[in-house]
């Protein structure tokens, strides 16, 4: 008894440690966004803020007044900028990439395995690889410095198929095939029987693809060459060109970056954890 109340304290102790390394940079980023500015780069490097400044905040989201004339950051579009694309990558990708698992786990064509194949032999290659031909593919076609060459490229995600496929694969096919008896169509099939059962695989992968897109950097800064089209993480890093010594003002535009996606796992984390728990669908 006394092993393994000992046991169950190293281990919870191990947890809290890992956990408290976890969040500590974390708290130390909000900590600093509201020291003033230049006090975080004082010896000895201070942990608290000897007063709580919000001016950070106000210059990053504000538009302020310097030699006469108005200075933008250009945080706040870029953050709208930012919701909407991710958004959009998120809801078109799902339509695209939950309906191909489900055909490549459930439906039998011909070449499925085959293409089966090629998609796992291309998670291999890195998707740097393909940003010069596509860039310049998307040249030719006009979609350079447009939120469609932007959003086009993230929509049929390898990765998203298989996780979806993968997923399916534990719906028993006694279940499809007897709706499929009683005459339901493939379409029926799929949205009144297979969709229901994937529901916290398709919120978790919809909050992969929204992270996706809303951390994506070298794909945005390649496409886009309007500032009024920039994402949220092109947008700080312009900022941070000019601003790269002004660590308060850079942790306050981390925060502003990080909250939006926080607030959504936070909100979702119910269907996440049960989504990469579920693998296993039991019927």
């Amino acid at each position: 008894m006394a092993v393994k109340r000992l046991r169950t304290v190293v281990t919870t102790t191990a947890a809290a440690l890992l956990t408290a390394l976890t969040i500590a940079p974390l708290a130390y980023m909000v900590i600093v966004s509201f020291m003033p500015r230049g006090e975080s780069t004082t010896l000895p490097t201070p942990l608290w803020p000897s007063r709580w400044s919000g001016e950070n905040y106000y210059e990053l989201l504000v538009r302020r007044q310097v030699d006469g004339g108005w200075f933008d950051y250009r945080i706040v579009p870029a953050l709208l900028n930012s919701l909407g694309v991710a958004a959009i990558s998120t809801v078109l990708g799902l339509l695209l990439t939950v309906p191909a698992g489900y055909a490549f786990a459930k439906l039998r064509f011909r070449g499925r395995e085959r293409l089966l194949q090629l998609l796992i032999a291309s998670l291999v290659v890195p998707g740097q690889v393909a940003m010069l031909p596509l860039f310049l593919i998307f040249k030719e076609l006009g979609l350079v410095n447009s939120y469609a060459g932007l959003i086009l490229p993230s929509l049929a995600g390898i990765f998203a198929v298989l996780f979806v496929r993968q997923a399916t694969l534990a719906i028993p096919d006694e279940m499809i095939d007897a709706a499929r008896i009683d005459g339901a169509s493939e379409g029926r099939v799929f949205v009144h029987i297979v969709l229901p059962l994937l529901v916290p695989i398709v919120v978790t992968l919809a909050l992969f693809m929204f992270l996706g897109s809303w951390n994506d950097f070298l794909w945005p800064l390649i496409v886009l060459a309007d500032q009024h089209l920039y994402t949220l993480p092109v947008a700080v890093a312009a900022i941070a060109r000019e601003h790269a010594a002004d660590g308060e003002l850079m942790m306050a535009a981390a925060v502003v970056t990080t909250i939006p996606v926080l607030l959504l796992f936070l909100t979702l984390q119910r269907y996440y954890l049960t989504g990469l728990l579920g693998g296993s669908i039991k019927g």
